[in-house]
This record gives structure tokens, sequence and C-alpha cells, in this order.
């Protein structure tokens, strides 16, 4: 055990754990004596040891699947407090996942544990509400969308942001022609270009979409068509999906991305590291009709993709709930590979994106800002 300062961080989702994982090895730069305990992924696994529970046990998503799960989560919310009791943090880093860890926080506050929020809960889509137990239980929060500020200071709130951690995580895959050749040859892909299929990281999500999406792709003979893996899905799950002309590939989605002509993408994260990666893509989301039509209700935003968030236009074509279906799947990936004039304003509109989302260092950012008031 060392003598430095002990961080508890809780991510629950595949892009909590890259900007976890991220963060943690900028903290680990500035003062190496600190010591972690986590719930995350393989990706914080890799910078050190600490980790109490895996994103694979945590991922749950929809209404109707938190009900459904219900149980599991409460028992790990109960875990959780105990285990950060018994470990006495000098502070809880809370990495998005709101469902849990804002109950989290709450509770965390009671016990004048300092809490910490890095990437804020969507609290302007929807449960605008959320923001006045943030401010009450929140001692610092760190955003990353360009508006998220000034939503914030609407409610008399002053949060930090610092820019999108995705484009100092992008800016380490600038592909050469070779990698991408060895890319193929690791892969025993055949010549033709690449439709990436971007499906979710949760498994009720991947049932849902997966079958749509490759039924869509099915007339694309002259393509090849990858799927990325969830990290933390076992290889079997994805077996009834292969075929001659299908691949999963897993861990390597930034490499499938560099390579690929098109994608079809689940909304969440990946709609922005697809758009940073000036990869034309289609938007899919569907979800069970109850928890859609609860969303609806709840939801006060125009768009669903990231991208379209903070361009506040339609730049990628968002496909949802009926009209997420194979005929307007395939009518979208048509026109992406073969209207020049349409690729051309989407290459426009992808520059303005990275502009508008600023400079990078986000998480040297946070982990100066974060031990400087400790």
């Amino acid at each position: 055990m060392s003598n430095g300062k002990k961080f508890y961080i809780i991510a629950g989702e595949a892009s909590g754990d890259l900007h976890a994982s991220n963060l943690m090895q900028a903290m680990i730069q500035a003062d190496s004596t600190l010591d972690f305990r986590y719930w995350g992924g393989d990706k914080m696994k890799d910078i050190c040891p600490g980790m109490v529970k895996h994103i694979k046990d945590l991922a749950f998503m929809g209404f109707l699947e938190v009900i459904i799960n219900l149980r599991t989560i409460l028992k790990n919310i109960s875990f959780c407090k105990k285990d950060i009791l018994e470990y006495q943090p000098d502070a809880l880093i809370l990495v998005d996942y709101p469902g849990f860890n804002l109950r989290i926080a709450e509770w965390a506050k009671e016990q004048n544990i300092r809490v910490i929020y890095y990437i804020s809960p969507q609290v302007w889509a929807w449960k605008q509400k959320r923001v006045h137990k943030i401010k009450r239980v929140v001692d610092d929060m760190y955003v990353i969308l360009p508006f998220e500020k000034d939503f914030y200071k609407q409610f008399d709130y002053n949060v930090t942001y610092v820019g999108h951690p995705l484009l100092d995580e992008i800016a380490k895959y600038r592909f050469s022609e070779e990698v991408k050749q060895d890319f193929y040859k690791r892969y025993e892909l055949n010549e033709r270009p690449i439709i990436a299929v971007l499906p979710g990281s949760r498994r009720q999500e991947i049932s849902k979409k997966l079958p749509i999406m490759l039924d869509a792709l099915k007339v694309f003979e002259n393509y090849q068509i990858v799927i990325a893996g969830a990290p933390s899905l076992d290889e079997s799950f994805y077996a009834p999906y292969n075929s001659e002309n299908v691949k999963m590939i897993s861990n390597e989605t930034y490499e499938l991305l560099a390579c690929s002509s098109v994608a079809v993408v689940t909304s969440g994260t990946a709609t922005l590291e697809t758009a940073l990666f000036k990869v034309p893509e289609v938007v899919c989301y569907k979800s069970s009709k109850v928890s859609y039509s609860i969303a609806k209700r709840l939801v006060k935003v125009k768009y669903i993709s990231l991208v379209n968030l903070i361009m506040d236009k339609e730049v990628v074509l968002e496909l949802i709930q009926n009209d997420c279906n194979a005929k307007a799947i395939q009518d979208e990936v048509k026109k992406l590979l073969n209207d020049s004039d349409y690729r051309s304003e989407l290459d426009k509109n992808y520059t303005k994106l990275e502009e508008t989302l600023g400079g990078g260092g986000a998480s040297q950012k946070v982990a100066q800002s974060l031990l400087s008031k400790m």
C-alpha cells in the first residue's frame, strides 16, 4: 500500500473505462504515490491493480431492463458503500454512469467523502431536476461537451469544461497504410473495402439491433462486414452472427474505423468516435417498446447522437425505433457510399465538429485540477 492519496473510482461502461483509465494514467504521471481502488474494465486494469468489479457485470440499459435487474443493482450499491467505507478514500471519482453514481454520490456526501464527477450525467437531455442533487452532493464537476458549462450556469452551478477526452485518444491512432495492411492480414480479411458495424456494448442493445443491421447490409456484396465486438462480451455471444462475409473483431474498434468506408453505429460515444475518424455513418437506436415510450416522454433533446447534439443540427442521419429498419439503413449506406456531394458536406461538418470540441489534454487538465485541490 502506498503512502499517497487514495482514490475510489466508479466507471460502469466501456466509454467510462476508457476515460477513467486515461485519467488514472495522467494522475499517476503527476504523482506516482497515488493508490486506486475501482469499478471498471480492462483498460483501467492495464493502468494499475485495484479492481473491485468489472463493467461486464454492471451494464444494464433501458427502463425495463433496469427494473428486471433491480435486485442485482441494489446489491451492488450496498456492496459498493461498504467497500468505500473499508477503503477510506481521500476522494471518490465518479465517471458518467448516473443511475448508480448519483446514488453513491449522495451517500458519500453524508459520509463527508469528497465527491468528484468526471463526465457529467446527461441531465440536459432528461431529468433536469437532477441538477439540484448534483449541486448539493458533487464537490467538483468536470464536463466534456462545450454546451454543458452554459447549461449548468443556468442553475448557478460552476463546472469546469476540459474539452473532450476522445480527441487525445484518437490522436494516438493515426494509421499508416502499412498498419492497415497488417490489420487486414491479422484478421484474414479479404481485399474488399469494409463496412463497420458498431452495435453497442450491452447484450440487450446488441441483440435488438445487430440482426437488423446485418440484414440491411446483405446486399453490399462488394464489401466485407466487420462487427466491432464489445470488450465485456465473449466471442461466443457473436458466434450466431458470423458468416462468410461477416466477421467479428474485438478490442480494435479504432483500427477497424481507420480501415472502414462506412459505419452503421448504435447511438452513444461510438457516434462521436466514428465522426472523429472521419468515417461516414448512420446512427441507429432501438429499445423495447416500454423503454422507448417512457424515454420519449422524458427526453428533452432534439437528437440522440453526440455528433448532432454538439453541432446542434442533423449532421448524421438518426434512425430511431420503427425507423431503425433494414430498408432505411440500407438506403442511407447506399447514399453514403455513392453520393459524393452528400459525402463532401458530411466531411465539412466533421471538420467543424472537431474544431467545436476545442483542444486536447482533457485527462491532464482534470488530473492537475483535482490533485491541486487535495
